[in-house]
């Protein structure tokens, strides 16, 4: 269980470094005179979206076959590279 929750924590913080919402919340703490109320605010709402996808993913898992859920993950991130090179063409 502790492996599972530190590897989730790892990928997590990693993915959410420098991406929208640490860029949103930095600007709603510079504009903001409660950084408490702040960090209180982008916690909840990280808490909930990820709520939302353990629940999503649960789901997945007991309507979809693993193996077929491991093909669809990998030709949707093929096809976002493919538009991303695209994309970065024009």
């Amino acid at each position: 269980m502790l492996k599972i929750i530190l590897s989730t924590f790892i990928v997590v913080f990693l993915a959410e470094l420098g991406d929208k919402t640490q860029l949103a919340t930095m600007l709603l703490s510079a504009k903001s005179a409660s950084k408490l109320s702040v960090f209180i605010g982008a916690s909840l709402a990280l808490i909930c979206t990820t709520i939302i996808g353990v629940l999503c993913g649960s789901f997945i898992e007991k309507h979809i076959p693993k193996n077929l859920l491991n093909i669809i993950s990998a030709v949707v991130f093929i096809l976002i590279g493919v538009f991303m090179l695209i994309q970065t063409k024009k």
